[in-house]
């Protein structure tokens, strides 16, 4: 039986890579989206939460396995989405509900 293909990102380039779990509600459950590699950043991850490219982000978490490190940046997204808000004329309900929730945390 040969090996399953490595998911960790390839190439020479040393960056931070982010995942959100969704809430995809009813029978579905929560799952990781798939994600791009090139759409793995930072700046790449707000442009899409704040287009609404994401149904009802529960978590989002972070790492870079050059430098060895993962971590939850939930309260870090949801701030920066925060500052965003006032630059907006429509934000989507769902993102709402997860910079609330992750006021909570």
């Amino acid at each position: 039986m040969s090996p399953a293909p490595s998911i960790v990102p390839q190439g020479p380039e040393d960056h931070d890579v982010y995942l959100v779990l969704e809430d995809f509600g009813g029978g579905l459950g929560r799952a990781w989206s798939e994600t791009d590699e090139e759409d793995a950043n930072l700046d790449t991850l707000i442009n899409h939460l704040l287009d609404g490219e994401y149904i009802r982000p529960m978590r989002i978490v972070a790492f870079n396995t050059a430098e060895g490190w993962s971590r939850d940046v939930t309260a870090e997204i949801a701030d920066e989405l925060r500052r965003r808000f006032v630059e907006l004329e429509e934000v989507a309900p769902s993102l709402l509900e997860f910079v609330e929730r992750a006021a909570k945390r």
